[in-house]
């Protein structure tokens, strides 16, 4: 077993002995985050792009990747940011196999190291698909933290189809979902939300 075999949410919760919160606006409370003209441009250029071709690799890469950068520049590059690695966990769980996109709260890119903040599930057209492999991505990095020495951490989720965004947060066997769907037009509150953790995390610190 594997990530990719979490079809669904039950299956998510089941398995992995959780509790699930379905919270509207959960997320409302966070301060949006206006794009760079770097950003903004980028998906000028991209977003048709990326419809057109209509692939999930392509919506990965022309759009889901240049925000999920610009996440890494507001915080001047002491996120390490990871596409597509390896993230073997617990296998006893099904806790293997690739992830997406994971954020952590360190600029070291030669691998993943704790704390990992964030994971995001590309899905092409369907998000819902999508949600029980990013919730069974996030309780491995929780897990992972803890190994680390880094507990109690809250790990957010996101599944993206590029265009549309949904957020989840996991702490403590409880996993918050934001009923709330977000678009690209929503930009500002997606780069806030995306942040938010990274926020909380080097709070106190220069960044």
């Amino acid at each position: 077993m594997a990530y990719s075999d979490f079809k669904t949410i039950e299956q998510a919760v089941t398995i992995l002995d959780l509790i699930v919160e379905d919270i509207p606006h959960l997320f409302s409370q966070v301060p949006p985050i206006e794009p760079s003209e770097r950003l903004k441009e980028t998906l000028n250029e991209t977003l048709d792009l990326a419809s057109s071709i209509s692939t999930e690799k392509a919506r990965s890469e022309l759009i889901l990747t240049p925000i999920l950068l610009e996440i890494r520049r507001i915080f001047d590059s002491q996120i390490g940011y990871f596409s597509g690695n390896t993230f073997n966990v617990e296998e006893s769980k099904g806790l293997t196999g690739a992830c997406d996109f994971i954020l952590s709260a360190s600029a070291n890119q030669s691998l993943v190291t704790a704390p990992i903040l964030t994971v995001v599930e590309a899905k092409d057209n369907d998000i819902r698909i999508g949600l029980g492999q990013c919730i069974a991505q996030m309780v491995a990095a929780d897990l992972f933290n803890t190994r680390k020495g880094q507990e109690e951490l809250v790990v957010y989720g996101a599944v993206s189809t590029g265009t549309n965004w949904k957020f989840l947060m996991l702490q403590n066997k409880l996993v918050k979902i934001d009923l709330t769907e977000y678009f690209v037009t929503q930009l500002n509150q997606i780069l806030g939300i995306l942040a938010e953790p990274f926020k909380l995390y080097f709070a106190g610190s220069p960044l």
